[in-house]
């Protein structure tokens, strides 16, 4: 996919983190680019550090009527969506003195069904045109079981599983959908870990990193690279090798 002008960028997640240092990337490229989140102010500030070219639209992905609203309307006043990235997200570590249901319900809400509301509205309308690009923001966390992450994991490795399988008839509708994993990124979403994170990317570098799997047409778009065939490899290994490096690595 050819970044032109006028061409129409929805990325959820918008505010902060790699989305909004996505939506600032493709509106240096002369994107238009709708940045939706929960939050106003963050999306108000990277609207105003778009210059004209990103605008705020708040909205909360596990809404789906909300949602479903939301889509048509971004259309009505900006045009049609070319490319959605769909990177809103929460992660919050589980131990066992905090397991709790609500905590995995939340993850999957937010995480996973948040992307399928997104996708309900906006697949007839990239069908009606015959073109189309999705985006869905997973991580390396669902290549295979990570301690802590008990309640994020599952819902980034359903999105990857979801790429998978849309994959064959989202490309016969002449709509391409990609999966991006990425490793641990500086954003607000990792600052309160207290584990090591090895190679550990800023956010400008895993924007870029993705903006140019979207040109590329990418199906996985996956960095950094060495961390992702680590984990690769890892996912390859029967467990009774792959859990004692996990816990040599980890310490956990």
């Amino acid at each position: 996919m050819q970044s032109e002008p006028a061409r129409l960028a929805w990325i959820t997640g918008g505010g902060t983190g790699i989305g909004r240092a996505l939506a600032l990337s493709l509106a240096a490229d002369g994107w238009q680019v709708v940045v939706s989140g929960r939050r106003p102010e963050p999306l108000a500030e990277t609207a105003v550090a778009g210059e004209g070219r990103v605008h705020a639209w708040p909205l909360d992905v596990a809404d789906l009527p909300a949602v479903r609203q939301a889509v048509p309307a971004i259309e009505a006043q900006h045009g049609p969506i070319a490319l959605a990235v769909l990177n809103a997200g929460m992660y919050t570590s589980v131990k066992l003195d905090t397991f709790k249901a609500e905590t995995f319900a939340e993850h999957m809400r937010v995480n996973y069904q948040g992307v399928v509301n997104c996708m309900d509205p906006l697949i007839p309308l990239m069908r009606s045109r015959g073109r189309g690009h999705v985006v869905l923001v997973a991580s390396v966390a669902g290549y295979r079981g990570l301690p802590l992450a008990s309640a994020y994991g599952p819902t980034k490795a359903a999105l990857i599983n979801l790429a998978e399988s849309l994959k064959y008839m989202l490309e016969r509708a002449g709509i391409r959908i990609s999966v991006c994993n990425p490793g641990f990124v500086d954003t607000p979403l990792t600052e309160g870990n207290t584990f090591p994170m090895p190679f550990l990317m800023n956010v400008e570098d895993a924007a870029l990193a993705l903006k140019r799997g979207i040109y590329k047409g990418k199906f996985e778009i996956a960095f950094p690279t060495r961390f992702v065939l680590l984990l690769k490899l890892f996912r390859c290994l029967p467990y009774s090798i792959y859990f004692p490096l996990i816990r040599k690595f980890t310490g956990r």
